[in-house]
């Protein structure tokens, strides 16, 4: 298998077979990231990608329904190119059902409804995309290259071709103040265009990106633990999600870790608060510290 540099997967692709065809980050200039420092954007050669799709062949078996693309950045490839992939992934395993993939805000934005009605007929329909967070000022401070109109735009495009989205958050992103907003004006944008699943981390500091330096010029100010526990039972309390939506808020990151589908909202509503507390009463004042642990 080709794979260059670091490989990362969402937390829920554990046993899905992962298939290069970008290595790096085409953008890499989120503030807080540090995923793909190590290795430059490029694109694997369709050679490789059908090589790697011969190997996969021999381990999965014909009737293989999902695979995943990587690395960070797959949707940023043309739908032209995307669409050869496909050809291919459906010449080795006919009967895939489901090509899923990290995407940005910014590489919908470059493909027409016509570029995206093909994806979806071509199988793409599990996009994980590092939303962050639908709160204005984060967007511009984190980088992140788009607005919260691109948002709203982008996502109910992905809505009117029928391709199923997962949301990645970053509690905390906003800073310390900042959290309960964020999560409301999350959630309407969630209401309003509604994930498959919902994926929020914890945001911390890592060394050499524009966020450390933001930290020590006093620029931003890091969220506390209960901050971010706040904006999660928040963001829960505020979304209105279809019984099936999954919230995987069990990311090793995170403080507190519940995994629950909406059908039983309540009930990760409650449990959540159990959990914060059995953490004052163990600890009293914890939760009023700084998160500082490492990002995904």
């Amino acid at each position: 298998m080709h794979y260059t540099g670091p490989v990362y997967r969402p937390p829920p692709e554990a046993d899905t077979p992962l298939l290069e065809v970008t290595y790096g980050c085409s953008w890499e200039k989120c503030s807080f990231c540090t995923m793909y420092h190590s290795q430059k954007f490029g694109i694997s050669p369709l050679e490789d990608v059908e090589e790697d799709l011969k190997e996969l062949s021999r381990y999965y078996p014909k009737d293989l329904k999902k695979i995943f693309l990587v690395n960070g950045d797959a949707f940023a490839l043309p739908a032209r190119k995307l669409l050869e992939i496909a050809d291919l992934i459906h010449k080795y395993f006919p009967e895939i059902e489901c090509i899923a993939c990290y995407a940005s805000i910014r590489n919908i934005k470059r493909k027409s409804i016509d570029d995206l009605k093909n994806l979806r007929k071509a199988g793409y329909n599990r996009l994980y995309i590092g939303l962050e967070t639908a709160y204005e000022p984060t967007l511009e401070q984190m980088q992140k290259g788009y607005t919260k109109e691109d948002e709203y735009h982008e996502l109910s495009r992905l809505k009117e071709v029928d391709m199923n989205y997962v949301a990645l958050l970053m509690l905390g992103v906003a800073g310390r103040g900042n959290c309960i907003e964020s999560a409301k004006q999350t959630a309407e944008l969630l209401n309003e265009y509604k994930p498959v699943m919902i994926i929020p981390t914890s945001t911390s500091l890592e060394e050499n990106t524009p966020l450390h330096d933001m930290v020590i010029n006093g620029e931003f100010v890091e969220a506390t633990e209960r901050e971010l526990v706040e904006e999660e039972l928040t963001l829960i309390e505020n979304l209105n999600m279809d019984d099936d939506c999954f919230f995987f808020g069990a990311h090793v990151h995170n403080l507190i870790r519940i995994n629950y589908y909406f059908q039983f909202k309540e009930e990760m509503i409650e449990d959540l608060k159990r959990q914060v507390d059995r953490i004052e009463g163990m600890r009293p004042g914890f939760l009023d510290t700084v998160a500082k642990r490492g990002h995904l």
